[in-house]
């Protein structure tokens, strides 16, 4: 007597399989912090300083305020601190000088002539401790934003 046996089934056409690939993940990093590029801004602060010291001179002598050089030579000091937190540290001498022929051509002696006598170099070492001071502040601010504490 004859077993039946299931029909087998029908042939297949050979397909090979793919090989599977090992799966690479790329390594976990953490974003950098982004800091926005103020390179501009850092370009521009020295000419921007010039203009504003002009501006100031001419302010000045429209009010008729140049005769109180102290006060002046407190308004000058603040514009070239300002200037050296906005440039880069190597133009901050540079500012200081600008912001020196400003003052001392327009107000200590007010015909554009730059004199090098003690009153005019006492004034350029006010602006250059000015422009130090606002430089070494600029660059404590960026040293805490790149470290940030903990």
């Amino acid at each position: 007597m004859t077993t039946l046996h299931r029909p087998a089934p029908a042939p297949r056409p050979y397909r090979p399989r793919p090989t599977p690939l090992p799966r690479v993940r790329p390594p976990v990093t953490h974003p950098a912090r982004q800091v926005p590029d103020r390179t501009l801004a850092r370009d521009l602060a020295l000419p921007l300083g010039a203009v504003g010291a002009a501006l100031l001179v001419t302010a000045l002598m429209l009010t008729g305020e140049t005769v109180h050089t102290s006060a002046v030579l407190a308004l000058f000091a603040l514009l070239t601190a300002a200037v050296a937190l906005r440039t880069r540290p190597l133009l901050v001498p540079l500012a200081a000088l600008v912001s020196w022929m400003f003052y001392d051509g327009f107000v200590l002696h007010q015909r554009s002539e730059l004199a090098f006598r003690p009153q005019d170099r006492t004034s350029l070492l006010v602006l250059l401790l000015a422009g130090v001071l606002g430089a070494a502040c600029a660059a404590a601010v960026r040293a805490v934003r790149r470290h940030p504490a903990g």
